[in-house]
């Protein structure tokens, strides 16, 4: 992935060893408050008013196997917008990736209080997938808005065909997870058109194909445990 970015010029980090220190310490704590985020009920979530589904065991486990991977995909996205917030050179950009990980923060309590109804856990492997998330975040962004907007990009589509391809296999039988979907659907597809008006590039199709084997691991092991 690195060798295919070398082409792209690397501007120059300005951030001084005491601000990248703070900044590191900022980071350490909202990878606590994301991993040990407890549901919020009084937040306007999706579907609320709507009717629980009658399912079977079998259809409940399957569907929360769905959830719990969309919230580690959200783990995921809090990550990747820090780690690139933090390593930001311009300010307006640094302000823009901190208001997309808020906006996906509330997706994370939308699946976390989803997955709570449905009698499940969040995945354990959670804090792995931060820790790949925010280096990826930050790699991006050593070269450049340009680079990092980029990932934005490529991340909030495969995110949208993902979630596509929930909100047909759970179809007409739960009405709750369904309207926190196509939610979630809208605001990632939103997230990536304001990346590309910011000026993100298209990556590399090796670096893409990264992505996507990545994200299938996270899929496989996120729905199970």
């Amino acid at each position: 992935m690195v060798k295919c970015l070398q082409k792209i010029t690397v501007p120059e980090m300005n951030l001084t060893n005491e601000s990248l220190g703070n900044r590191l310490m900022i980071e350490f704590d909202r990878m606590l408050k994301v991993l040990n985020h407890q549901t919020d009920p009084n937040d306007n979530i999706p579907g609320a008013a709507l009717d629980e589904a009658k399912l079977s065991d079998d259809r409940t486990k399957h569907i929360a196997g769905l959830m719990r991977i969309n919230h580690t995909g959200e783990v995921c996205a809090q990550a990747l917008y820090n780690g690139q917030a933090m390593m930001a050179r311009d300010e307006q950009t640094r302000q823009h990736l901190l208001q997309a990980a808020k906006e996906e923060h509330d997706h994370l309590n939308w699946c976390q209080n989803r997955l709570d109804e449905l009698g499940e856990q969040v995945s354990i492997s959670n804090p792995l997938w931060y820790l790949h998330s925010f280096a990826i975040g930050s790699l991006a962004a050593f070269f450049g808005d340009a680079v990092s907007y980029g990932f934005v990009i490529e991340t909030e589509r495969q995110v949208e065909s993902h979630l596509q391809d929930h909100i047909t296999d759970i179809g007409d039988d739960d009405a709750r997870s369904i309207s926190i979907l196509k939610q979630m659907q809208l605001d990632e597809i939103r997230h990536g058109e304001n990346a590309k008006q910011a000026g993100g590039v298209e990556l590399p199709e090796p670096v893409k194909l990264v992505m996507t084997g990545m994200s299938k691991i996270m899929k496989f092991v996120s729905y199970r445990i």
